[in-house]
């Protein structure tokens, strides 16, 4: 039996924190990968891996706007960056439809 139990102190969760973000990032871009792939090269539909993705996000978003880690140019760059994304994903859809071979 091993009586050596290692100290929780603040380096070891800041070094915890740091691998669950790590293995939180994997899983959330590796899932945006295959959406991507699968989307684009195999023409499947896949809004369950990019709602789990969306979800996961958000949880951890709305976690640290209540802990109030926030300052103001972090929520700006959010806003901007999420309305980017809304008009490149418009862009996309329209590109997307206006491009298509009627059948």
């Amino acid at each position: 039996m091993n009586t050596n139990l290692p100290v929780r102190d603040e380096r070891t969760i800041a070094v915890e924190n740091a691998s669950y973000r790590w293995g939180f990032n994997l899983m959330a871009f590796g899932s945006l990968a295959i959406v991507a792939y699968r989307g684009f090269f195999l023409q499947e539909n896949l809004w369950d891996l990019l709602l789990l993705v969306i979800v996961a996000s958000g949880i951890s978003t709305l976690y640290q706007a209540r802990e109030r880690l926030f300052t103001r140019r972090t929520v700006l760059l959010m806003v901007l960056f999420g309305v980017l994304s809304a008009a490149l994903s418009v862009l996309v859809v329209f590109l997307a439809a206006t491009t298509r071979p009627a059948p």
